[in-house]
């Protein structure tokens, strides 16, 4: 019989943070996956859920509260921790989507006691069902509609230039996150 990993994901934009991490979290022998900011932590969970998230809130690109807002609406069986070197109190927790937040500056037997106090409260890899639509809201300004894409939950606008569309399944790539997905253009008046 083998030894269950855990996955952990680890999100943040500093190199050396990312190795770091890995290292101590390996030390306990956690999987680790590493992202560089939100976009690429929802690329890597679209192959392999993770069992636990541990993200800086400050990134470029898509930064730890957009991230931990989608990760909270699509994943809540997920524990998320997230780190801040411009936050240093518990006190962020008021207003942040997190289970835990640990100060970039803590003792890495902090973060590992937290991490495996987490890991024991939650579910093992559960996996819920993925619907195989998802709603998006396509709102019509003129000669303009506006798509949000159901992965990374970004807003972009698109000329309507075939008026033929509508009705009809169109497959788009979401602007920000590559992401492709369907939709329908429907009139109603």
């Amino acid at each position: 019989m083998t030894d269950f990993s855990y996955r952990i994901l680890v999100v943040d934009d500093n190199d050396e943070i990312l190795t770091v991490s890995q290292a101590v979290l390996a030390t306990r022998g956690y999987e680790t996956r590493a992202a560089h900011d939100g976009f690429e932590a929802l690329a890597i969970m679209r192959k392999a859920l993770p069992d636990l998230i541990i993200c800086d809130l400050s990134m470029p690109n898509m930064s730890g509260f957009e991230f931990l807002s989608i990760v909270r609406r699509r994943f809540p069986q997920i524990p998320v921790i997230a780190t801040s070197g411009q936050f240093e109190t518990a006190n962020a927790l008021n207003w942040l989507l997190a289970d835990a937040f640990i100060p970039k500056v803590g003792n890495p037997e902090d973060t590992l006691k937290r991490v495996a106090e987490l890991l024991d409260a939650a579910p093992i890899r559960t996996n819920p069902a993925k619907p195989d639509k998802a709603p998006v809201w396509i709102p019509r300004n003129g000669n303009y509609f506006v798509l949000t894409c159901p992965d990374c939950l970004r807003s972009f606008s698109l000329p309507i230039e075939d008026a033929n569309l509508t009705g009809k399944v169109v497959e788009h790539e979401c602007i920000a996150c590559s992401t492709k997905f369907k939709y329908i253009l429907e009139t109603r008046r």
